[in-house]
């Protein structure tokens, strides 16, 4: 496991939600964090960065964050970074209901207590 701060790219077209997300997992100060408002841009913007973790938006225009996850993760540089999606389409009892897992990948409801989200990265990385 590399040391010092782990690096987190957060894809959502809303730049209000990425810059939201990006101040607050600074604050913990366990994180660097990149953001990305394009879908279109985000492998390339993730294969530049090399994250340890990829938080996706579900509902995206031009591109929704199932198809972005299928293309990262043929990535030859992106093989293996966990991806956590979030999504404001299902509440937290729907996530719990069905195990909070979407297509193999961990997903929470949004609004995510930062708390919980930094507690769900956390874990991918280890």
């Amino acid at each position: 496991m590399k040391l010092g701060k782990k690096r987190i790219l957060v894809v959502d077209d809303l730049a209000s939600d990425t810059r939201l997300l990006k101040q607050q997992l600074e604050q913990s100060r366990k994180f660097e964090v990149r953001e990305e408002n394009d879908p279109m841009a985000a492998v390339a913007t993730a294969e530049e960065f090399a994250p340890d973790v990829i938080v996706l938006d579900i509902m995206m225009p031009t591109m929704d964050g199932r198809h972005l996850a299928a293309c990262l993760a043929v990535s030859p540089k992106l093989k293996g970074v966990p991806i956590l999606f979030l999504t404001a389409r299902i509440s937290r009892q729907e996530v719990d209901a069905i195990g909070g897992q979407l297509g193999g990948f961990p997903f929470l409801a949004k609004p995510v207590p930062i708390l919980e989200l930094i507690a769900c990265i956390q874990r991918l990385v280890r």
